[in-house]
């Protein structure tokens, strides 16, 4: 018979979606969907293979459902069969030539095309340090938005438009993570979560007898010998044989022995001890627990007298001629130190365009190091941000030149449009935007003086956190698209006005843009001029 073969037929034509690897892919979420379709690209891609597969086996299927029924009849009566000269040729053609074919059907690799495939999007893949960063992102908005375990692994949050959950299996995956970062806080309530959802019938790959395993000595290196213990009994119950739990009770029992013979009293001073040292932990970062208040809007609220003198108003720039017949809506978010937003003030347009020009060239944002002047990455900045230049597109010219009219200060000497995409949990731990006193050189190679004031275009809504914070004084201002904020760094005496002190909070659900402009004091010394006060 005629064998047909089937040939591989899978595309290698996919689209690469990077000219170049990217890497700390967990610090944008623009970059990230780039990974949604590279993934599609590997589905199709699989799909075709799998395709291949049934093609092939389909035509094995039917040579053996044809051979099965030949040889049916040929075996019940084999010289009479063979006594017709035609199907003798054919006994001699089959073994001869076909089932060397089917031979080589059945070796034939079908996988090579996927495999080239995955060779290729390989080198665009996340890697370890992009999954560690994305596990911390979720531990760090868990704290944040005190979010406990079981809301988080059920994917409960506000806003989503995509409900997921998390396994056993990635309870484990957060819970070992934390361990690598001696992290024993973490590690227990993810381990417990794995337990729970395991205790609750889950079906899952994760081993109690590893999770107990960890979770135990989280649980010791927290000072809960008691609890240690009852787990590491709970844990040889499933594996008697079990080596290291079985050292590690014995000296569980040997420390608790210790224990009780040194302490015979009560345990009430131990008690007190323990409240103590709770209390000096929270006491331990209180800027760090306004700013987490703040982010999750329980900050302090304004008196209804200082709310009295917050006012909307439509804005001319100071009688600027492009904004006379045409002022912009702004309104008042805070007195000390004024903020003031501009609302309806970049279009979609505009967004789209600063967006795309941008996207090409997100890196990593950094921050100034006040030691050396230069830039360099911080763990307490995860974003992506590309800076984009007047000259680049009239957009970005259109928008330098908006800035200008309505603030009234020189943009020739401000640094370029800063464009920032915030990743999983993306934030900007508290900072100023200017330069301290014991921070002389850190503005030196621009030779245009501290950053005066700062413009920040929201050129997304957030669906959930996200917010700008000012720690110092309760401030909370929340992302909306289209508008712009814009607040004084300095008094008009060149002294830094510390109460301007920020944060951007982790993006909760949804993907924050932002873009914004540092102006500098040079080229303003007569558009805001210098005061006799420190403070004013």
């Amino acid at each position: 018979m005629a064998f047909k073969k089937v040939w591989c037929a899978l595309a290698l034509g996919f689209l690469l979606p990077f000219s170049c690897a990217h890497t700390d892919f967990f610090t944008s979420i623009g970059h990230m969907t780039d990974l949604i379709n590279t993934e599609k690209d590997l589905v199709v891609s699989l799909k075709d293979y799998i395709k291949a597969e049934e093609s092939k086996l389909e035509q094995i299927k039917k040579w053996a459902e044809k051979l099965d029924q030949l040889t049916d009849t040929a075996t019940k009566d084999p010289e009479g069969f063979l006594g017709h000269p035609v199907n003798a040729f054919k006994l001699m053609k089959r073994l001869n030539t076909e089932w060397g074919e089917l031979e080589s059907l059945v070796l034939k690799d079908m996988s090579d095309g996927f495999i080239s495939n995955m060779t290729i999007q390989r080198q665009f893949f996340p890697n370890d340090e992009d999954q560690t960063g994305a596990a911390k992102a979720l531990l760090r908005l868990q704290d944040t938005y005190n979010l406990d375990t079981d809301t988080l692994s059920r994917g409960n949050l506000p806003g989503v438009k995509h409900k997921s959950f998390l396994t056993a299996e990635d309870c484990f995956e957060l819970g070992k993570i934390a361990y690598t970062e001696a992290d024993y806080y973490h590690t227990e309530l993810w381990m417990e979560q794995a337990l729970k959802q395991l205790d609750e019938g889950e079906v899952s790959s994760a081993d109690k007898v590893y999770i107990l395993d960890y979770l135990s000595y989280a649980v010791y290196q927290q000072g809960d010998l008691g609890k240690a213990m009852a787990l590491t009994r709970r844990l040889l119950e499933l594996d008697p044989e079990h080596q290291r739990a079985n050292g590690n009770m014995k000296y569980f029992e040997y420390i608790m022995a210790k224990e009780k013979e040194a302490n015979k009293s009560s345990t009430d001073s131990e008690e007190q001890q323990e409240k103590e040292t709770e209390v000096k932990k929270k006491d331990y970062l209180p800027e760090r627990r306004k700013y987490e208040m703040l982010c999750r809007g329980e900050g302090l609220k304004m008196t209804p007298r200082r709310q009295k003198r917050l006012f909307c108003r439509y804005y001319d720039g100071n009688r600027n001629p492009r904004y006379i017949l045409g002022p912009v809506k702004q309104e008042d978010e805070w007195d000390k130190p004024r903020i003031v937003r501009f609302l309806d003030i970049i279009s979609d347009e505009e967004i789209e365009t600063v967006k795309e020009l941008a996207k090409p060239r997100l890196s990593r944002a950094t921050v100034h190091d006040p030691e050396t002047g230069k830039l360099t990455t911080a763990h307490y900045r995860v974003s992506k941000s590309a800076w984009l230049s007047g000259y680049e597109s009239p957009v970005v010219s259109r928008i330098n030149t908006r800035i200008q009219d309505l603030t009234g200060l020189d943009v020739s000497t401000a640094e370029e449009l800063q464009v920032a995409n915030y990743g999983v949990g993306g934030q900007y731990e508290p900072h100023f935007d200017f330069a301290r006193a014991n921070e002389p050189d850190a503005f030196k190679e621009l030779g245009t003086g501290n950053r005066i004031a700062t413009w920040l275009f929201y050129m997304s809504d957030v669906s959930a956190g996200g917010a700008t914070v000012f720690p110092e004084v309760g401030a909370s201002v929340w992302p909306r698209k289209g508008t712009a904020v814009f607040w004084y760094n300095l008094f008009p005496s060149g002294e830094g006005d510390y109460s301007t002190r920020h944060a951007a909070c982790p993006v909760l659900v949804g993907n924050k843009w932002v873009s914004n402009k540092w102006l500098h004091e040079r080229g303003q010394e007569f558009r805001r001029p210098c005061t006799l006060s420190e403070l004013e």
